[in-house]
């Protein structure tokens, strides 16, 4: 059972996470700049402006609040050396500064995220539109190969990472970048020795730091693969809870969790208490550090050369000084997870598309629905032919049953036939004229289709079935609904017409939904049907009610019937039977029973299991 194990950052306290890398960081990144980011360069411009300007305010701040220290210090000791004590008229001014500083730094930051958030927005609108346009443009090859959860993935985690990262990360890592240079700045404006004893800790904590990582990295690893296996048998077990229980599977299935259980405690313990050391090791070097910063603060201030204040807004300083290096690492995590999720997006956004290069496309206003297959050769992959010469001639108003065992390659005619895939050789003409020489979407409006999947949207019936004529009147619509016999079902709804669909409509049967569809197909009023076991969903009772409704919805119309009960088909003007992608037989029902052939065998083998 496939997990989704893309990294993500942990919270305080719980650790460095798996983070996923990007393939390619730098082209990744030049192109998110380049074709996105390079549209809001002016805005970008402002954030960045900021962005410094409310760091250097808000870097100040411990500098001026040191003097107010030094300004209360030196009245202390004036009013014991008999003088005028301590100035409240200096120390006010001092805090008002302070006060405007912090204003002024929180109004910057508020706006520069107020753009910033704009910006992301603006991005993640336009990528989503970007990726609807571009699904409708893609040829059904490339959905073949990826499962729905990887397409999904794209618009809604990839999207979301990219917007999130890029809307904290730019701000996060210019605010930390000044934060540090004006920090370095300041201390050094204070005291170059002291600095220097604050610097020297930092390789210290960087060294162990980096061996606590590089020891639970193995082990968050680890949790992730036992987590995600853990999680997969809950839901595979309770998935299958009925059968599970039917085979009194319920002691090897707790066998099984306990073993995947006891691991995930094994590794979850050992890289929590290796993440959980990070901070007091921290805390306790950082301690030590200011410790040797007051004593050596301690010895300047006694033989003049620093003040109180100043000692107080170096230690102040110094406690900050770690905050923008682990910021920093935090940012590089999320730089690297919102390119990789960027690279995803780009990927998919530069999958090949169906070309449609046609200069003079045929028209199909006045098309009659002749279909002929002539030599076609057909498969998903080249290596894999399915259809291998199918060749079939069949007249307007024609009703044709495509029947034959599993695999035989009845659905795969019906998507060539609509062009989801193009033929690897021979041709398919609609009267006369090559599938190739339309435009898809004018050539799909001679198609009407009902699948076996019912495939309702959620909104009211009546929209759904106008989903295939969204001109239609109200009119219109009763009428087809009565056609598919499913006009008094509707009226028995609380809203009739206007009821909406959606999943808790649990008072819509299967059956139900698949007249809608019915009633859909009915509304568009196409040149050439297609049913793939259109009834397959519904009782015998509702069957025999639409049968006749269908007949005269085919009556005219050139119609394709992908049949697995063959009792269904009886009344074609033409049966083609399958097998292995070959036509091996065709004629009417009776024919064919004559013949004694495949379809013989075919029909009387379902006869038999009818019976027993």
């Amino acid at each position: 059972m496939a997990q989704n194990k893309r990294g993500h950052m942990g919270g305080p306290g719980h650790g460095p996470m798996v983070v996923e890398k990007a393939n390619d960081f730098k082209g990744t990144t030049k192109k998110l700049i380049k074709d996105y980011l390079s549209k809001y360069k002016i805005v970008l411009i402002i954030v960045i402006i900021f962005a410094i300007g409310s760091t250097i305010f808000q870097v100040v701040g411990p500098k001026i609040l040191g003097n107010a220290t030094t300004e209360i210090f030196n009245g202390i000791i004036s009013k014991l050396s008999g003088g005028s004590g301590i100035n409240f008229g200096n120390i006010l001014k001092i805090l008002l500064t302070l006060l405007t500083l912090y204003i002024i730094s929180a109004l910057f930051s508020l706006i520069q995220g107020f753009l910033m958030t704009g910006i992301s927005q603006k991005l993640t609108y336009k990528l989503r539109n970007d990726i609807v346009i571009k699904i409708n443009k893609l040829p059904m090859r490339y959905f073949d190969k990826r499962t729905n959860g990887e397409t999904l993935s794209v618009i809604t985690n990839d999207i979301d990472t990219l917007s999130q990262n890029l809307n904290q990360s730019i701000t996060q890592i210019i605010t930390s970048i000044c934060t540090l240079i004006g920090i370095l700045i300041m201390m050094f404006s204070i005291s170059w020795e002291m600095t220097l004893v604050s610097l020297v800790i930092l390789p210290i904590t960087v060294l162990i730091v980096g061996k606590i990582v590089g020891k639970s990295q193995k082990y968050f690893a680890k949790q992730q693969d036992y987590l995600g296996y853990v999680n997969g048998q809950v839901e595979e077990i309770y998935g299958g809870h009925t059968i599970v229980k039917a085979f009194n599977g319920e002691e090897q299935a707790i066998k099984e969790f306990e073993r995947a259980n006891k691991e995930l405690y094994k590794s979850g313990w050992k890289s929590q208490f290796l993440s959980g050391l990070m901070h007091p090791i921290m805390n306790f070097i950082g301690n030590i550090g200011y410790v040797a910063v007051a004593i050596l603060g301690g010895y300047f201030a006694i033989n003049g050369r620093i003040t109180v204040g100043n000692i107080q807004s170096f230690i102040q300083y110094n406690k900050q000084f770690t905050h923008p290096i682990m910021q920093i690492a935090q940012i590089s995590s999320m730089l690297q997870s919102m390119v990789a999720a960027a690279e995803r997006v780009f990927k998919f956004l530069e999958e090949e598309e169906e070309k449609e290069d046609i200069e003079n496309p045929i028209q199909t206003e006045n098309l009659k629905g002749n279909v002929t297959f002539d030599h076609v050769k057909f498969g998903y992959d080249e290596d894999r032919i399915i259809i291998n010469d199918f060749n079939a001639t069949i007249k307007d108003g024609q009703k044709v049953a495509i029947v034959g065992p599993t695999g035989a390659g009845k659905t795969t005619i019906v998507k060539l036939l609509m062009r989801f895939y193009d033929v690897n050789s021979g041709k398919i003409l609609i009267d006369g004229h090559n599938i190739k020489d339309f435009k898809r979407g004018e050539l799909r409006k001679m198609f009407g289709m009902v699948l076996q999947d019912t495939w309702l949207f959620g909104g009211t019936i009546k929209d759904n079935i106008k989903y295939s004529n969204p001109e239609a009147s109200d009119a219109e619509v009763i009428e087809a609904a009565k056609s598919a016999h499913v006009h008094h079902f509707i009226k028995t709804l609380p809203k009739s017409y206007d009821m909406v669909i959606n999943e808790e409509s649990s008072n819509i049967s299967a059956g139900q939904k698949q007249l809608l569809t019915i009633a859909r197909v009915i509304l568009a009023d196409p040149k050439i049907l297609i049913l793939d076991e259109a009834t397959s969903s519904i009782d015998t009772r509702t069957e025999l009610q639409i049968q006749s409704a269908m007949d005269n919805l085919m009556n005219g119309r050139t119609s394709f019937i992908i049949a697995h009960r063959l009792s269904t088909i009886k009344n074609a003007d033409l049966i083609l039977v399958m097998n292995n992608g070959d036509i091996v037989e065709l004629g009417t029902h009776e024919e064919l029973l004559e013949k004694g052939g495949f379809y013989s065998d075919l029909y009387n083998s379902q006869f038999e299991e009818a019976e027993e």
